[in-house]
């Protein structure tokens, strides 16, 4: 009788051991069967459809090369709202006229080209030279090929042969022959100002003073007199 309890409790010891064993591996395969999985590093609003390094192209319009953009980095990228040409790392652009000829240029630090609305927004360091050696400082420019024009919302500043003017609002035509600028901060002939730079604009409010300055008469200097003494009788 002692012999089968005996023989009875090592059975049931050694079904308890396969059934923690089974277990065992069963957790161990189901730990293996498990898929680690993390969400996508980009989403696909954030993806380019194409990158390019060292561009220099040229673009037409209604089959006449009208444009040569360089840059150093160009994205194109048409998932984002609206879609986009994305020129981060500088923008040099020249503009032809119908004989080839150059007859402007346009750089700038960024560039955002809006295909879909035909629209460019200029950004950091905008400068433009024309034909007629009319000179475009802002931080910000918009040019609408629909329209056909370039503004600014920002401070810029424009300097002719002839004039400078510098003011908080901007607005041309392509060509940079007719021009409007408000908020006007300095407008005067650059014949009244001798010797200066291309570059560097004297506000009318310093031009005020000198000649204010200048109508005052120059103060004589005093000479040293004798004194003289009473005479005594």
């Amino acid at each position: 009788m002692e012999v089968q309890i005996i023989s009875r409790t090592l059975q049931r010891l050694l079904s308890a051991v396969v059934f923690l064993a089974g277990g065992g591996l069963l957790f161990v395969s189901c730990e293996e069967q498990k898929e680690h999985t993390a969400p996508a590093i980009h989403e696909r609003d954030s993806v380019a459809m194409m990158t390019s390094y060292g561009v220099n192209t040229l673009i037409s319009d209604s089959g006449v090369i009208k444009y040569r953009i360089v840059a150093e980095r160009w994205e194109v990228n048409e998932n984002v709202n609206p879609s986009r040409w994305i020129m981060n790392k500088g923008v040099f652009m020249t503009q032809f006229d119908e004989k080839f000829h150059v007859q402007s240029y346009i750089q700038a630090d960024t560039a955002y080209h809006y295909d879909k609305q035909k629209l460019w927004e200029l950004r950091g360091r905008v400068r433009i030279l024309t034909k007629d050696g009319l000179k475009f400082f802002s931080e910000q420019l918009y040019w609408d090929e629909a329209r056909h024009e370039f503004y600014s919302n920002v401070f810029s500043r424009l300097i002719t042969p002839e004039r400078t003017l510098q003011g908080a609002y901007f607005r041309s035509d392509e060509q940079m022959t007719n021009y409007y600028v408000s908020n006007t901060k300095g407008s005067f002939v650059r014949s009244d100002l001798d010797g200066s730079d291309d570059e560097a604009a004297e506000s009318s409010d310093v031009k005020e003073q000198k000649d204010s300055a200048q109508q005052i008469p120059p103060r004589l200097q005093a000479q040293p007199q004798r004194r003289s003494t009473p005479s005594t009788p």
